[in-house]
């Protein structure tokens, strides 16, 4: 599935291109510990936070911050700073959790009227826990709500919304049959997809046909490609787990190696690793998040191209690994 040629900023009379995030809303329960804590612990933390989150949240929320300058009027659908346009497709409980989730997407210029908000459920809830030393965190998600999406709802192309995106990103904090509906769907009516398939778990074979783009870290790399992680410590290991993924049919494959670099693959036949930016690391929170907005943005820029976007990705990144918090921590396009 080719990406298709999008309008930009500077075509007069033209909308701005439009980035459909389908996913997660949950919020986050954050405690700061002087380490993880062992078996049968208990740990006091230092501090606690209550925060906006969840991947399909948090990709919307960095598209929105890193297509606008910190001092554009961010709730309004006509900012003149803004490179591209933002929706979510998601669902939260009828509590103050949802309703919270939601005001705070709105506030930051996110499209939130494909959000349900059903009185019956309960609004998704991620526990993570950060290492303060390391800035590396352990999270236990209860979906809640998020696994209310169900596969019948985007069984077509109209459920992508109208107009239909220019591009669709999507996680795996819904339910897989529910993503791999939306890819059938996104296929159907030409619409390219990028697929952060986190948390890792197996996909079904005809999910990598004509995926436009697959971006995934070394544990996900490493269970959807079928190789042992240690394998992929070394650059002809991520050659080969590129190869395969490009063999199933997906265009752009990237590889997030963390403090090492980004490694990435092009079905043109580029590839290459590209170092980490230097970074004070504070907590690791919606990096990976982080780098997906970015990158998204620079598809549906009407110049994609494959090294540029990792290069501003992984800048985006490391800009948000020296701050605290998930949605919070994530830049405005003026902080790089």
């Amino acid at each position: 599935m080719a990406t298709p040629s999008t309008n930009n900023k500077g075509n007069k009379g033209q909308q701005l291109p439009l980035i459909t995030v389908l996913g997660s809303l949950n919020m986050d329960l954050v405690s700061y510990v002087p380490h993880h804590p062992f078996p049968g612990e208990t740990l006091t933390s230092d501090r606690f936070a209550i925060s906006p989150g969840g991947k399909g949240a948090n990709q919307a929320i960095a598209c929105a911050k890193l297509s606008r300058s910190r001092s554009s009027n961010h709730s309004s659908t006509d900012d003149p700073t803004a490179t591209a346009r933002v929706r979510i497709l998601g669902a939260v409980g009828g509590d103050s959790y949802g309703a919270q989730l939601k005001s705070n997407l709105s506030r930051h210029g996110v499209d939130v009227s494909g959000v349900s908000a059903s009185p019956s459920l309960k609004t998704g809830i991620a526990i993570i826990i950060v290492d303060e030393p390391s800035g590396q965190n352990r999270i236990v998600l209860s979906p809640e709500a998020n696994h209310s999406l169900l596969a019948s709802q985007f069984a077509r192309p109209s459920a992508l919304g109208d107009p239909l995106p220019d591009l669709l990103v999507m996680q795996l904090e819904i339910p897989m049959a529910t993503v791999t509906a939306a890819l059938h769907a996104a296929r159907e009516a030409q619409v390219p997809v990028l697929l952060n398939p986190a948390p890792a778990q197996e996909l079904p074979p005809e999910a990598y046909g004509g995926l436009a783009h697959l971006v995934v870290n070394e544990t996900e790399a490493s269970i959807l490609g079928g190789v042992a992680e240690y394998e992929l410590n070394a650059e002809s290991g991520l050659e080969g787990v590129g190869r395969t993924f490009l063999s199933r049919g997906v265009q752009n494959v990237v590889v997030t190696l963390g403090g090492r670099g980004v490694y990435y693959m092009s079905a043109d036949g580029r590839k290459g690793l590209i170092p980490a930016e230097k970074a004070k690391v504070v907590d690791t929170t919606a990096a990976g998040d982080t780098f997906v907005g970015r990158y998204a943005l620079e598809v549906v820029s009407g110049r994609f191209d494959i090294v540029d976007a990792v290069k501003k990705s992984n800048r985006a990144a490391a800009k948000t690994v020296e701050r605290l918090g998930a949605q919070d921590s994530i830049p405005w396009r003026d902080e790089l």
